[in-house]
């Protein structure tokens, strides 16, 4: 198989969906890999790398694209891309098409084989090549948010830590998954007061055993959800449902309450986001306030990370990559059940049932 890995080009995505190592992995299976000139640099993988690995450099995207027959990526399609899919062609990378239909009809007038990332799912219900981004995004959401409650960015000009003798920070985590449970992790690092709010009590036991009472635990309903997020300084939207919209849990009158010069970073703002105030931001623009409250938002957040989570990332795909690769789709997802649940689209329908009832409840609202 030919395979492609395009630069990525949304706003600050400094990551690669393959290294020089994993070039390599592909040309040992047998597999041509064309790789557009300087897709690597912002991760740090240089031209000469991914040549010296037995990648052909190709100067511009059109090209990688129209002489693929699968195409790596980290991030969805932007709407320049779309006229760059080829027909029948193979794509693995994040989607998220639950927030972004005009990609969904793009990919099946084109009858692409879309599979993504996210809904990759095991038995256990993890998702393995979602997991390692949303380690890192929920990390990174207690750094952002740190930094932007300083006075200087906006802020309460509040230390998350506190010092003896005054209040901490008090961070509230809507959602105890691997995003909320790494962003708690910082968070409780930093010396911040905090609180996570999930609905599975099954989860609330596994939180309240892992930190031990550095973290206070609370059942997700209106009651809590109000209560904590009217003291809150930081509040990280932490929900997922996989392949679906995220549901709207922290609404306008929610954020209407909170202090002034608090901070609001919404994790999953790929799947629309859970704060009914927010809207995508992005790494040159990251905040707008509403409310008095800075509301962060940036869908590609790992970017700024890009060596660490080009790396973690490429770790988890590249092996289900050269299972496509070498078998093809079909046969692949028989040896790895788990990638039939990323297949959201083929043969010009959205193959995945939760995200077909997404993208129709969005052409319904």
């Amino acid at each position: 198989m030919r395979v492609g890995i395009p630069k990525e080009i949304k706003n600050r995505e400094y990551r690669v969906s393959a290294t020089p190592d994993c070039v390599r992995a592909y040309r040992n299976a047998g597999h041509e890999v064309l790789v557009q000139q300087g897709a690597g640099l912002g991760a740090g993988f240089d031209d000469a790398a991914y040549a010296a690995a037995g990648a052909k450099m190709v100067p511009v995207a059109r090209d990688v694209w129209a002489n693929a027959d699968m195409i790596v990526k980290v991030k969805e399609p932007l709407p320049d891309e779309y006229e760059l899919l080829q027909t029948h062609q193979t794509l693995f990378t994040y989607l998220h098409l639950a927030a972004v239909p005009d990609l969904a009809e793009a990919l099946m007038r084109k009858q692409v084989t879309a599979i993504a990332y996210e809904t990759i799912e095991l038995a256990d219900g993890s998702l393995p090549c979602l997991t390692p981004m949303s380690a890192i995004a929920g990390r990174l959401a207690v750094q952002q948010g740190a930094k932007y409650l300083e006075r200087p960015f906006g802020g309460r000009g509040v230390l998350l830590g506190g010092v003896p003798g005054v209040q901490r920070g008090r961070v509230v985590i809507v959602g105890g998954g691997v995003v909320g449970t790494h962003a708690a992790k910082m968070a409780v690092g930093l010396g911040a007061e905090v609180t996570i709010l999930e609905l599975s009590q099954r989860r609330l036991a596994e939180l309240d055993d892992l930190f031990g009472g550095r973290a206070q635990t609370l059942v997700s309903n209106e009651a809590n959800l109000t209560h904590a997020l009217a003291d809150a300084d930081l509040v990280i939207g932490a929900v997922l449902i996989t392949g679906a919209r995220a549901p709207k849990l922290v609404r306008r009158e929610h954020v209407e309450r909170m202090l002034p010069g608090s901070v609001i970073v919404d994790v999953a703002i790929d799947q629309g986001g859970c704060v009914e105030t927010i809207r995508p931001t992005s790494h040159d623009e990251p905040t707008f306030s509403l409310h008095d409250v800075l509301h962060y938002a940036v869908p590609n957040m790992p970017a700024a990370v890009a060596r660490t989570s080009t790396l973690a990332l490429t770790s988890t795909t590249l092996p289900y990559g050269l299972l496509i690769a070498e078998r093809g789709y079909e046969a692949a997802s028989r040896l790895k059940p788990e990638l039939a649940h990323g297949l959201n689209v083929a043969a010009g329908r959205v193959a995945h049932p939760v995200v077909a009832n997404a993208l129709s409840l969005l052409r319904a609202a």
